[in-house]
């Protein structure tokens, strides 16, 4: 099993990034966070980097759900789903596929969850 899944969009990096957090609002998903890799290598090592983002993404319903089934699951919250243009024009999107991730933790409830929230990232990396 494969820890997430991608999709390969052509076009603007800022207008992929629009469209994945439509489609992710679609699915009941908030952007808590967004960082910028690029940004960030340039300010702390002076390295010149590709477009790469990594937004936080949360449907607070399920992440609710979640903590109360499992309270150390917050070190695996919120979702990641990376955006990158390492070629120009050519964007990969790949998200995190919460299922893998939740293999190590012998919790039902917490697998169906898992298993929810999978469904609705692929929804999104297959809608882009």
């Amino acid at each position: 099993m494969s820890y997430y899944f991608k999709a390969t969009v052509l076009g603007n990096f800022n207008q992929v990034i629009e469209k994945v957090t439509e489609e992710l609002k679609k699915e009941g998903f908030g952007v808590l966070t967004e960082i910028d890799i690029k940004a960030t290598l340039k300010k702390k090592l002076d390295v010149d980097f590709y477009n790469y983002k990594i937004l936080g993404a949360c449907n607070a319903p399920f992440a609710y759900k979640a903590l109360q089934a499992e309270d150390k699951i917050g070190t695996m919250l919120p979702c990641n789903v990376i955006v990158q243009e390492r070629e120009k024009g050519k964007i990969e999107v790949s998200a995190v596929d919460p299922a893998a991730s939740m293999q190590a933790i012998p919790n039902e409830t917490l697998g169906e969850i898992a298993n929810a929230i999978r469904e609705k990232l692929q929804n999104v990396i297959s809608n882009l």
